[in-house]
């Protein structure tokens, strides 16, 4: 594990901020051409992942009239919270706040001011940097578009998802990876476990209660009018997602490469699962069963990827499929609740897991089992358990607090949903005017 000028926390959570803040400290840092040509690959794998990945993988989920509603509201996502990473969301999550570093960054970089070709962050060019953590931002609320899907206004949308990348992910990231709290207390969260998938697993949870069910549901069948498109979308992503997890090693290296090996070991344990699950249930496996458990063995991976080894990485995913599986019947069937698209029971309760569990793999002492910490020389399993615990914590009930407050804070101004006479003639027509089809 390359470590950062803290000595417990990977270069992943504090990539040479004080080369960029101190101009003397930077003249030591070298550009290594290896590891800026593997970034430059997985900062174009994680874009992937959302487009067109995501999107195909929503879009097919959804009904006919409603596709290019979830194809638009991804590819609007992507544009507006680029701009906003440029304008304050990098520098905010990874720059020294001063006093209040522990919660926020600072403006330093804010426009990406004093950025040049020859900027330096640790041995890639800060531009890469910027940008590979761009893509990261822009995924996440992409995910928690699956929770609205079919019922939620464009407008409102958007004006929900730029604040809540300011409010929510913005600091979340800041205490993980940009040196804030949970990164000084030792957190392990290789590429995205409370980051990415707590956040927008908890978001989709609260937007789905805020915005009540679809018209009609659950007594009208509301199947997916293309699993083509889905099943070609989740191939899009179990690709995509070896530049998500390999990625954030900022290297060309054997962390990448474990990374990547354990991804791909968790993403087919979980998909078999999955599909397991599923016979035994209901005495047939499906095309959407196996590209959900590979969805949910990814997540739940994504944590944990820097830190274990393949056997572990096996025990997450088979993990993965069973509890996420059983939670999507929770949420739906007990719960009442509709969440579209399975968002919270696949990312939110996989990224709680996959959180947990690295905690406990990470250990050197699980025989085939074992991973490669623990990073902080005074924890053992149960303190840093402990730590990774806290930190699902946190995240959850932050996530939720904000995220209800802005969903409240748009309602003010725009109506959050269509109306039902929009709603049953589906949205690409009524907010677009557009057909998704024209056979």
């Amino acid at each position: 594990m390359r470590m950062s000028f803290f000595p417990f926390v990977s270069s992943r959570y504090l990539p040479g901020l004080v080369a960029l803040l101190l101009p003397g400290v930077a003249a030591a840092d070298t550009l290594n051409q290896a590891d800026t040509a593997w970034i430059l690959t997985a900062t174009a794998l994680v874009l992937f992942m959302t487009l067109p990945g995501l999107s195909l993988f929503y879009g097919g989920l959804v009904r006919g009239r409603n596709v290019l509603s979830v194809l638009m509201q991804c590819f609007a996502i992507a544009c507006l919270v680029s701009l906003i990473w440029l304008v304050a969301g990098y520098s905010l999550a990874f720059t020294d706040g001063g006093a209040a570093n522990a919660w926020i960054g600072g403006l330093d970089l804010a426009f990406f001011a004093g950025m040049t070709r020859d900027s330096l962050s640790g041995s890639l060019p800060l531009s890469l940097h910027a940008l590979f953590q761009m893509t990261f931002a822009i995924i996440t609320p992409a995910l928690i578009v699956g929770a609205f899907a079919e019922r939620m206004r464009f407008g409102a949308m958007m004006a929900f998802s730029g604040l809540w990348v300011l409010l929510v992910y913005v600091p979340v990231c800041h205490w993980v990876w940009g040196g804030g709290w949970l990164a000084e207390l030792g957190l392990y969260d290789f590429a995205g476990g409370t980051v990415v998938h707590i956040t927008a697993g908890v978001a989709a949870l609260v937007a789905a209660l805020v915005l009540g069910q679809r018209k009609g549901w659950p007594g009208q069948a509301m199947t997916p009018h293309n699993m083509t498109m889905t099943v070609t979308g989740a191939g899009m992503l179990w690709v995509g997602w070896f530049g998500f997890n390999g990625g954030s090693a900022l290297a060309a290296d054997g962390n990448a490469a474990m990374a990547m090996l354990v991804t791909h070991i968790s993403a087919a344990a979980g998909s078999l699962a999955w599909v397991t699950m599923e016979y035994l249930k209901f005495g047939k496996p499906s095309a959407l069963g196996i590209a959900t458990g590979m969805v949910a063995g990814l997540g739940t991976i994504t944590p944990a990827s820097g830190f274990v080894g393949p056997g572990a990485a096996l025990v997450i995913g088979l993990c993965a499929g069973v509890l996420c599986f059983y939670m999507v019947l929770v949420v739906k069937q007990k719960w009442r609740i509709d969440d579209s698209l399975d968002v919270f029971p696949v990312h939110g309760v996989g990224g709680i897991l996959g959180t947990l569990l690295a905690g406990v793999f990470a250990s050197t002492e699980l025989g085939v089992f074992s991973g490669f910490g623990f990073a902080k020389p005074d924890y053992g399993m149960l303190q840093q358990v402990g730590v990774q615990a806290l930190g699902v914590v946190v995240t959850f009930v932050y996530t939720a607090v904000v995220t209800w407050g802005v969903l409240k804070l748009v309602g003010l101004f725009s109506p959050l949903r269509v109306t039902p006479d929009e709603e049953a003639q589906g949205l690409d027509l009524a907010l677009h005017e557009e057909r998704g089809y024209d056979l």
